[in-house]
């Protein structure tokens, strides 16, 4: 060991020695200084994990919850779907029903009246022209009188 007293300085050796404890320590600090952050991230972390988790399970649950109203509402919406087809069914069954019991019937009473009305309005029509033909053989006639009356008077 040596003294300041001896009247020499530090060796190379000394201060190598020196420098190397100097880096060590500042080398230990800093590993401390980055061990106490690590600590404080990962105590963060598990608080993070420990509040998804404490939130994920209720929300879970109201998933499940959601999901099994979800499913009693589409049996409702299958149930509502059948009845809908059956009664599609019954409807197509009574107008074929009504088509053959009815149908030729009222076809046959439509294409009557039908025919009735021609029927009525040919005749209006034929005593219409009859009637325009008397007339206009009136005026014909009427004008043979009057020329034939000028004729001879004149």
């Amino acid at each position: 060991m040596m003294t300041l007293a001896s009247g020499g300085g530090l060796s190379g050796g000394e201060v190598a020695g020196l420098i190397v404890a100097v880096f060590w320590a500042v080398l230990v600090c800093f590993m401390a200084y980055v061990l106490v952050k690590l600590g404080k991230v990962v105590g963060d972390t598990s608080k993070l994990v420990t509040g998804v988790a404490d939130q994920t399970v209720p929300l879970l649950g109201e998933v499940t919850n959601s999901v099994v109203h979800v499913n009693a509402e589409l049996e409702r919406v299958d149930a509502i779907t059948a009845n809908v087809q059956s009664i599609s069914s019954n409807v197509s069954a009574l107008t074929s029903v009504f088509a053959a019991t009815l149908g030729s019937p009222v076809i046959k009473v439509a294409a009557f009246s039908y025919g009735v009305r021609r029927a009525m309005n040919d005749r209006r029509e034929h005593d219409f022209r009859k009637r325009v033909k008397a007339e206009t053989k009136a005026d014909k006639s009427a004008r043979r009188a009057a020329k034939k009356s000028a004729g001879a008077t004149g």
